[in-house]
């Protein structure tokens, strides 16, 4: 292995946003896909880093994947970018140069910024302007640190440039999705200012980076909703209705803002059906994995299975875009309402994949999940010896759940559900917990009582 690749190795292995933490792999290949003009006393460029990961079963089957790694090749060390060292070696391009990532580089984010709003284009990589904001090319640039799968740079109080880490083949859902939604002038989502792309050698679109408006006034929407837990543990006789800290309204605004932001997806990527039957073939397929991972899913099973045989009697279903991945973590309250953040759906299933139609219940049941994990999640930071204490705990979760799920239903449907649609929310919710089964089990497993209770619950909403 080269210097340089030993180098990357390193540098990804310790990465916050490297998803293949704890797992062997060799770095394969670096690909050069271009250079951005214009930095002084350096040169800034875009590498991707290709990596196979060990196959632990011995089947030779290797698992691959891209890493976007930005690059300041700078002669001389710069010790202020010393956190940022990636590594010394000697660039086929450029010589012997000393490496840090470009998100950290001030002269660099700003150098990206001003190439977006010139709408630049090389021979390599595309700057793309969307119409209709004037930015703010003064606007000094600072790498946000709460990330984790991405590196986001805001620039002041404009707009913030999300550099997407992991790197597939096509257009990215988060890019596609914003672009029409901001034509659409949604209320729902930070508006869409352009996007850095490049292209392989047989023309695909790869996606490497998006501007967007920067939410000045915007709150977490789990942390609010973790707000509204607290206050509601830290009185002991008043309901979840009667607590200053209620989080219904907002539950029954975001559900509203949810059904706004479905229709204008209807509207500019049309809709198609699905057998049903085969949805709930992938369905079970999913839960016989899962309990392969997680056995307790095992007592279960009929339940689930019940609730995915109802699913199949309905003959087909509605599918649409949808955003793939939705919880409270992907929400953002500000002063004007609602927000939906990262649209790029499921981040471990392929891009053709999260690029497929599915049905606008899966959102909604990922919201329903992050409802009740709110509660429980807060029920369980806080230990309590006393049993009866903790069982008062465990009500009032469910009462929070409860109350805010079905704020968040009614104003999303619009109504009482159907019979047909509650079909829907169960099957889509049980395939949602089984999913947090297997996650909590191989990465929280302190944390997995929390789905395992909700599977008992499997058939109501």
């Amino acid at each position: 292995m080269s210097t340089r690749s030993e180098s990357l190795h390193a540098y990804l292995s310790e990465a916050r946003w490297f998803g293949g933490k704890g797992r062997e792999f060799t770095v394969t290949d670096i690909h050069r896909i271009g250079t951005v003009p214009g930095r002084e006393g350096g040169t800034v460029v875009v590498d991707i880093v290709e990596l196979a990961y060990e196959d632990p079963t011995g089947s030779g089957t290797e698992e691959r994947e891209l890493y976007q790694v930005p690059l300041v090749l700078v002669a001389e060390p710069e010790t202020d970018l010393d956190n940022a060292f990636v590594g010394w070696w000697e660039d086929p391009d450029h010589g012997w140069v000393h490496a840090y990532d470009a998100v950290h580089d001030r002269p660099s984010m700003t150098l990206a910024l001003a190439a977006i709003a010139e709408e630049v284009s090389t021979d390599e990589l595309t700057f793309v302007r969307v119409p209709g904001h004037e930015l703010d090319l003064e606007a000094p640039p600072s790498l946000f640190s709460g990330e984790q799968s991405n590196s986001s740079v805001l620039f002041g109080e404009d707009s913030v440039l999300k550099v997407f880490r992991k790197i597939t083949r096509g257009e990215n859902p988060d890019i596609t999705t914003h672009k029409v939604l901001t034509e659409a002038g949604s209320e729902h989502v930070a508006a869409l200012y352009g996007w850095i792309e490049a292209r392989t050698e047989d023309g695909a679109p790869i996606h490497l980076a998006m501007l967007q408006q920067f939410l000045r006034t915007a709150s977490d929407g789990w942390d609010i909703a973790l707000a509204s837990v607290r206050n509601l543990f830290s009185e002991a006789d008043l309901h979840a209705d009667e607590v200053g800290g209620d989080f219904a309204a907002e539950a029954g605004r975001l559900g509203a803002a949810l059904a706004e932001v479905h229709e204008q997806m209807r509207t500019a990527f049309g809709t198609e059906v699905a057998e049903a039957s085969d949805v709930a073939a992938q369905m079970t397929a999913r839960l016989e994995r899962a309990i392969e991972v997680v056995p307790e899913l095992a007592e279960h099973k009929d339940r689930l299975r019940g609730a995915y045989a109802a699913l199949a009697d309905l003959g087909t279903l509605p599918v649409q875009r949808v955003h793939g991945d939705l919880h409270l973590g992907q929400t953002l309250r500000t002063i004007r309402g609602w927000k939906l953040v990262d649209f790029e759906g499921e981040p471990a299933k392929p891009l053709a994949e999260r690029l497929l139609p599915d049905s606008p219940w899966r959102d909604v049941a990922g919201m329903l999940r992050s409802f009740d994990y709110a509660p429980h999640a807060m029920a369980r930071s806080l230990p309590e010896d006393d049993p009866d204490i903790a069982a008062q705990r465990d009500h009032r979760a469910e009462e929070w759940a409860a109350r805010n799920k079905a704020a968040f239903l009614e104003e999303y449907a619009g109504a009482s559900l159907t019979p047909e649609e509650g079909i829907q929310v169960a099957a889509y919710v049980a395939d949602k917990t089984v999913y947090e089964c297997v996650y909590e089990a191989r990465n929280r497993p302190t944390w997995l009582p929390i789905p395992l209770a909700a599977i008992a619950k499997v058939g109501t909403p």
